[in-house]
């Protein structure tokens, strides 16, 4: 499923770039390494994102001689190493990685929508907190469940924070049933962690914390909110193409395979 203007989108690396800052700045690892415009993130193995190479430079490429160095760093921190290719590396990274072993898996689209006038009314129900409670981050990990229930690891990356955020609980009869993040940068805000409990999911809950979220971008002056969702969730991805959500653009992982880690 390719959302209108992706292509085009896709081929612009200083955007690719300007929201790969952003969510870096928006999912803080506990760890950077910069080598030659590619940043390795270390986070004790919580979420690929935070825990990966990723290309920051146009047209970077990758040789054996830094691929193992990197490969080392990430033995060295017990993390699986992985690059997280998002489309401004020279086509023969990946292809090195390839003939190297490393898997590719978990696709993910990169969308952005325009905010609105009619995007800036918040949902009563939805509590707006600016610091992170562990109440919060209690539950958020609980509804995730598998390897996203550690609640300390979470703790430790959102309390890293540096910009602006709101931390979102949708309330229902007394019970929080829905937990969002948002992070305001620069005229964007970042999406991140909307999740439902598991008993209700695809009623709706999830639609009201991004659109809550949205609303609160709006009065931090944010003109354009992004997230990220896996290619294979079709469900996710309708959903937000329905909240006027596009593809900006697309990243992968490529993973090698048969190293301990605890992602």
């Amino acid at each position: 499923m390719t959302l209108p203007g992706a292509d085009s989108r896709m081929n612009d690396h200083s955007l690719i770039i300007g929201l790969e800052s952003r969510l870096l700045n928006a999912w803080p690892s506990f760890d950077y390494q910069l080598y030659d415009g590619w940043v390795l993130r270390l986070a004790n193995g919580y979420s690929k994102r935070a825990n990966s190479a990723t290309p920051f430079r146009p047209d970077i490429g990758l040789d054996d001689e830094l691929l193992d160095y990197m490969i080392a760093r990430f033995v060295e921190a017990n993390v699986r190493p992985t690059f997280r290719l998002n489309g401004v590396e020279t086509p023969d990274v990946d292809e090195l990685l390839k003939q190297r072993g490393f898997k590719d898996i978990e696709p993910t689209h990169v969308l952005t929508a325009p905010i609105r006038n009619g995007d800036c009314e918040a949902d009563p129900e939805v509590s707006l907190e600016p610091q992170v409670s562990k109440r919060w981050v209690r539950a958020a990990a609980e509804s995730y469940g598998g390897d996203k229930a550690d609640d300390e690891k979470l703790m430790r990356i959102v309390s890293r924070i540096r910009q602006k955020a709101a931390f979102a609980t949708l309330s229902l009869d007394d019970r929080p049933v829905a937990w969002g993040l948002g992070v305001v940068e620069r005229g964007y805000i970042g999406l991140y962690d909307i999740v439902v409990a598991p008993d209700l999911r695809g009623i709706g809950l999830g639609r009201r914390v991004v659109a809550s979220l949205m609303a609160w971008g709006c009065g931090q002056g944010a003109h354009t909110a992004y997230l990220q969702v896996r290619e294979e969730n079709e469900i996710a991805r309708s959903l937000y193409g329905a909240l006027g959500f596009e593809t900006a653009y697309r990243y992968t992982h490529r993973v090698m395979p048969g190293r301990s880690s605890s992602m």
